[in-house]
């Protein structure tokens, strides 16, 4: 029996992120990555040497032009997703967009309505991928926790903190961080909200607060966000990405607490406390790399059975609605000497 010929991938964006995706690409037999576009062509060069890419374009248009493609992946800035998704649907083919599908609500709600028909999308919200929280949500499907009572996820990192040299490590990992007015919430706990909302269900924000403390970047870089669910259960996401005292990278913390049972994730580990009580231990660089690899398996498995994505825009238009809410209750930016500031509100 001859082998099914791979779908043929052209990946858009060839910045820090395109790293991981390409790798989540390398492990999949169903389908290749044929074609690589960026504005900076010798970036783009250098990702297809990497990973034995064959041709190579400065923009996704001639790239379409050029190549007959089974699915794209969108892994550009996201100021660009709305044109590039607008140009997979103009051509029916399939688009995995790096998440935020846009900057805001209201422009994704205008981009879903326009493309809805046209092409296959999902939205590349890897968080809910991470094993743990796949287990995480194993657990809750099991009824092990019972009824939930409270939900609490924090996160803290020191990346916009300067180190001894003067450089900040988040914005010599991703500069773009440096410009953007939304930065905190659009760019990190976005994934917290989607994973609490994935975890819990429907959520309204009740309260949020913003402040920043780094002084050279435009955007919030920390918030406290308190929600509730359709059941009212208190949810809290709380970030901070200028936290003394913590890594560069952002380490995070989830207590779901219910009736039966208590559910925690904390250095490596996720315990289920109370009734029969267990702990996994878990390699989370490994499971770094495990979510870009299942969300991507995801979306070319769908695409082949014809299922529905987990991440369609549908839903990820709710984890959106959250953010534009926390924007809105929250106000300006509080600055580090407690004065509210405009800043992304």
């Amino acid at each position: 029996m001859t082998p099914p010929v791979p779908m043929r991938v052209g990946l858009i964006g060839a910045g820090m992120i395109s790293h991981y995706h390409l790798i989540a690409w390398s492990r999949l037999g169903s389908a290749r990555v044929v074609a690589i576009c960026d504005p900076d062509r010798t970036r783009a060069e250098a990702r297809a040497r990497e990973f034995g890419i064959a041709a190579v374009y400065a923009s996704a248009e001639d790239m379409l032009a050029h190549e007959a493609l089974d699915a794209l992946d969108i892994a550009s800035p996201r100021e660009r997703h709305a044109e590039q998704v607008r140009l997979a649907a103009a051509r029916g083919v399939p688009a995995l967009c790096q998440k935020p599908l846009v900057p805001t609500y209201e422009e994704a709600e205008r981009l879903i309505a326009e493309v809805d028909g046209k092409c296959r999308l999902m939205v590349h919200e890897n968080w809910r991928f991470r094993p743990f929280y796949r287990r995480t949500r194993q657990w809750i499907d099991e009824r092990r926790v019972g009824s939930l009572r409270s939900a609490a996820m924090t996160v803290r990192g020191s990346g916009l903190i300067a180190g001894a040299d003067g450089r900040f490590p988040a914005l010599e990992r991703q500069p773009f961080m440096r410009d953007v007015p939304r930065l905190a919430v659009t760019e990190s706990l976005i994934h917290h909200i989607d994973v609490v909302r994935w975890l819990v269900g429907p959520l309204q924000v009740l309260a949020a607060r913003i402040g920043r403390t780094c002084p050279v970047i435009k955007g919030e870089d920390r918030a406290t966000i308190m929600m509730s669910s359709a059941d009212g259960v208190p949810v809290l996401v709380d970030g901070d990405m200028a936290a003394p005292g913590y890594p560069p990278r952002a380490v995070e913390r989830l207590e779901l607490t219910g009736t039966r049972a208590t559910i925690l994730f904390e250095d490596k580990r996720l315990s289920l406390i109370g009734k029969d009580a267990t702990m996994e231990a878990f390699d989370l660089a490994a499971c770094y790399q495990a979510s870009f690899d299942d969300c991507i398996r995801h979306f070319i498995e769908c695409l082949l059975l014809d299922a529905p994505f987990e991440t369609d825009p549908r839903d990820n238009l709710q984890t959106l609605r959250l953010v534009e809410d926390t924007y809105r209750l929250a106000g300006p930016i509080a600055s580090s000497d407690g004065h509210r500031r405009p800043g992304c509100a």
